[in-house]
């Protein structure tokens, strides 16, 4: 729907990013307001919230501004789909996290329509994490079939529809494990590190406040969480180009151009593009990452195809797990957990 046609609030999705002392990296989405409640649990409901996060009305190029704490403004637009990216270096200044790590910031319309609502005025926070210099490592983790069942392995993807409708994130079960393991490695060797969390998944932006409010509902650690557009969600293969390029990759190799000195851990399943992507970038920086873990999936023959992708491979550690417990101990022989 146009800006004038419609009667919804407006409203602005942040999404959880990472950035430095000196830049930022902020996403978004500037959207009509749904009002999709996570917690209600009723058959119909279920329905109404669904429909609302994929049948969504963008504010397409909208004009809005980016405010820092200390009263810094960028003005920038949306695109016509209503994303926004803003990646810039700050000139003359610092960024300082709070004590969990992270930096707050505003995002405002500029100049909306006068006879457009806001639910709750017309101030957006947001929130970017800021990895300490002290961290062993950065984790870079799927979300699907990874630390969360999905059924991304089905070729009609119907097991991704069915729990997107009937089932609410509050009801959705992690793998057994993953959650200590993932602390665990947040913590590092020491027990009181703070080593960051990226949560990098092909699932659709639609899907952000569902899968946000997931990890924190099943005690995740805290971390950015990137996804992708919903067009390329069902297109299995899209032409690259400098506006169009593989989701997961370009955000992986990002993170390393951003953080130079940070290793990383890879951590994904069996059943998608993650070991190739993960061996991939391995090769091209055979220095940075520390180790990769693959969870085994239902499914013979790509199992059969990624091992037999591994078979010889020497670059990294790389490990097959079939639950949490194997992983634990690999990272504890290692030295990358207490």
């Amino acid at each position: 729907m146009g800006w004038l046609r419609s009667k919804d609030p407006l409203q602005v999705i942040t999404f959880q990013t990472y950035g430095t002392e000196k830049s930022l990296y902020i996403k978004g989405r500037a959207l009509e307001d749904e009002n999709i409640d996570l917690s209600k649990k009723n058959v119909f409901q279920l329905l109404i919230n669904s429909w609302k996060r994929f049948e969504t009305d963008e504010i397409r190029n909208a004009k809005l501004v980016l405010r820092l704490p200390d009263g810094w403004e960028h003005r920038f637009m949306a695109d016509d789909e209503g994303y926004f990216l803003v990646k810039l270096p700050l000139e003359g200044r610092r960024l300082k996290a709070n004590e969990e790590g992270w930096v707050t910031y505003e995002i405002s319309f500029v100049d909306p329509d006068p006879k457009r609502r806001f639910n709750l005025g017309n101030r957006f926070p947001g929130e970017m994490m800021l990895p300490p210099k002290t961290c062993d490592f950065g984790v870079v983790s799927d979300i699907d079939d990874t630390i969360l069942h999905t059924g991304l392995i089905s070729p009609l993807k119907w097991r991704v529809i069915y729990n997107t409708l009937f089932t609410t994130p509050g009801k959705r079960l992690p793998l057994t494990g993953a959650a200590d393991f993932y602390h665990r490695l947040h913590r590092g060797p020491s027990g009181d590190a703070s080593n960051p969390i990226f949560y990098v998944s092909n699932s659709p932006w639609n899907l952000y406040r569902y899968l946000e409010f997931f990890l924190s509902e099943n005690n995740f650690p805290k971390g950015p969480i990137l996804l992708r557009s919903l067009s390329s969600f069902f297109k299995r293969h899209r032409k690259a180009s400098e506006e169009n390029k593989p989701h997961k990759p370009t955000e992986i190799l990002n993170i390393l151009e951003t953080y130079p000195d940070m290793p990383l851990i890879l951590i994904g399943d069996s059943g998608e593009k993650d070991a190739d992507i993960y061996m991939e970038i391995a090769q091209r920086f055979p220095d940075r990452i520390k180790a990769i873990y693959l969870r085994t999936v239902a499914h013979n023959k790509k199992m059969l195809r990624v091992k037999g992708l591994f078979a010889g491979y020497k670059t990294t550690p790389v490990l097959f797990v079939e639950n949490s417990k194997q992983a634990i101990q690999h990272a504890q022989e290692n030295g990358f957990i207490k």
